[in-house]
C-alpha cells in the first residue's frame, strides 16, 4: 500500500539533531548509544525506512519559533534567527533533491507524474525494497514565526513552500497554540488573508480554540490538520473537539492521524508513561472516530509526526520504524473498511487535497 504521511520533521532531524537520515534507521541509533537526550538512540523514520515501507510523498516541514525560550532544536531569540534557519532547512531539502534523493513538489504536474511512477513500481513490486523512485515532499511550515512579515509569504511560495499553519505550542507571532487561549494577531489575520490570496493551504494543528475559529473566518481556502487527533478519545486542548473536526470536514479537508502516544491514549503522561498499552491499534481507534463522525473516510489521512522531538519510547509500541505503518492496512482491514477506503485514508485523501493546493 503507497503511503503519504503528512507531517515529518524530517530536516529539524537532519540539521539540529544533525542526522545522516540517508543511513538507516538502526545505523542512526547505533550512532547515537552515547548521545544524551530524549529521542536519542530510538529514532524511527529515515529515507531507507520510508523507501521500503513505501512512504512514498511526505509533507515535510520547516519549523524555528522566534520565542526566545531555552526550548533546545526550534526556539531561537528573535524572528531573523527563525528566518534564517527556515531557509537552512529548505536548503537542505534542496540539497537532496539535487542529488537526485527527492522531488520538492510544487505544482499539480509534479505531483501527478510523482504519482503515476510510484504506482507503476508498487504495481511491478510485491516485496518491500528499498531500490524505489526519489521519494515525494510538499513542503510545510510548523508555525509561522520565520515570515518576518505577512507580505514576505510570496517570497516563501516561489521558494517552495505551500502549507502553512500559524503556529505551534503556546504564544506565537501570528496567532495562540497549543496550551493557550489566545487568538490572532493583527498580523495573523494579513498572513491569512496573503495565504488565500496566494493559495498556500490552511493548517489548523496546534491552533488553540480561539485560533481555530477566528481563522476559519478569515480564511475561505481549503484547510487540514496535518497531525491531530481526537479530543473526544484524549480530552487534551492538543486534540481537536467534534466540532472542530466537523468543521474541517465541512471544508472537504483532510485530518492526519498522530502517532505520538500521549495523543493516543488518555492519562499517557511524557517522561513518565511507557508505550505498552498503545499499540497501533489505538491510532485505528481515532481513526475510526473521524469516520464514524464524518459519515465517510474521505476526511481521514495518516500525519505520524515521529521523531517529532521523541522517538519509539513515545511511538505505538507494535511500532520499529516508519515501514511499520503498513500494518495499518490490515488493522483497518480488521475493523471492517474496504479496500477502496482503506487506500483512500492511506494515500487518496491526502493526494486529492493536495491536488488542488498545488493547482494554484
Amino acid at each position: 500500500m503507497l503511503i503519504v504521511d503528512a507531517h515529518l520533521d524530517l530536516s529539524m532531524n537532519a540539521l539540529q539533531w544533525n542526522r545522516d537520515l540517508l543511513r538507516s534507521v538502526y545505523t542512526i541509533r547505533t550512532m547515537e548509544q552515547t548521545v544524551p537526550g530524549k529521542g536519542r538512540a530510538q529514532g524511527t523514520v529515515a529515507y531507507p525506512e520510508m523507501r521500503r515501507g513505501r512512504i512514498f510523498l511526505s509533507v515535510a516541514t520547516l519549523i524555528a519559533r522566534a520565542t526566545g525560550k531555552p526550548a533546545p532544536h526550534i526556539d531561537y531569540a528573535t524572528e531573523a534567527q527563525a528566518y534564517g534557519m527556515a531557509h537552512g532547512q529548505l536548503a537542505y531539502y534542496r540539497a537532496l533533491e539535487q542529488q537526485g534523493h527527492v522531488r520538492i513538489l510544487t505544482d499539480t504536474a509534479a505531483l501527478e507524474a510523482h504519482v503515476a511512477e510510484w504506482q507503476a513500481w508498487d504495481a511491478a513490486h510485491t516485496e518491500l525494497t528499498e531500490e524505489t523512485p526519489p521519494l515525494g515532499f510538499v513542503i510545510s511550515m510548523e508555525g509561522a514565526d520565520p515570515i518576518l512579515w505577512p507580505e514576505q509569504l510570496g517570497e516563501w511560495k516561489a521558494a517552495g513552500l505551500r502549507l502553512l499553519g500559524p503556529t505551534h505550542y503556546g504564544t506565537g507571532r501570528y496567532a495562540g497554540g497549543t496550551a493557550t487561549e489566545l487568538g490572532l494577531t493583527e498580523i495573523g489575520v494579513r498572513l491569512l488573508q496573503e495565504m488565500e490570496r496566494l493559495g498556500v493551504l490552511l493548517d489548523l494543528t496546534h491552533c488553540s480554540d480561539q485560533s481555530f475559529w477566528q481563522a476559519l473566518e478569515h480564511y475561505h481556502g481549503p484547510v487540514l490538520a496535518s497531525h491531530n487527533n481526537c479530543r473526544a478519545l484524549v480530552p487534551h486542548q492538543r486534540q481537536f473537539s467534534d466540532a472542530q473536526l466537523q468543521a474541517i470536514f465541512e471544508r472537504d479537508g483532510v485530518v492526519g492521524v498522530a502517532l505520538d502516544a500521549w495523543m493516543l491514549l488518555p492519562g499517557w503522561v511524557v517522561g513518565q508513561s511507557t508505550n505498552e498499552q498503545v499499540p497501533l491499534a489505538k491510532v485505528v481507534d481515532h481513526i475510526d472516530h473521524m469516520c464514524q463522525l464524518a459519515g465517510n473516510c474521505r476526511h481521514v489521512g495518516i500525519g505520524t509526526d515521529l521523531d517529532g522531538g521523541y522517538g519509539r519510547e513515545q511511538s505505538p509500541v507494535d511500532l520499529d520504524t516508519i515501514a511499520d505503518l503498513q500494518h495499518l492496512t490490515g488493522l483497518l482491514s480488521g475493523r471492517g473498511y474496504a479496500d477502496a477506503d482503506i487506500r483512500a485514508m492511506m494515500h487518496g485523501n491526502w493526494l486529492r487535497l493536495l491536488g488542488v493546493a498545488l493547482a494554484k
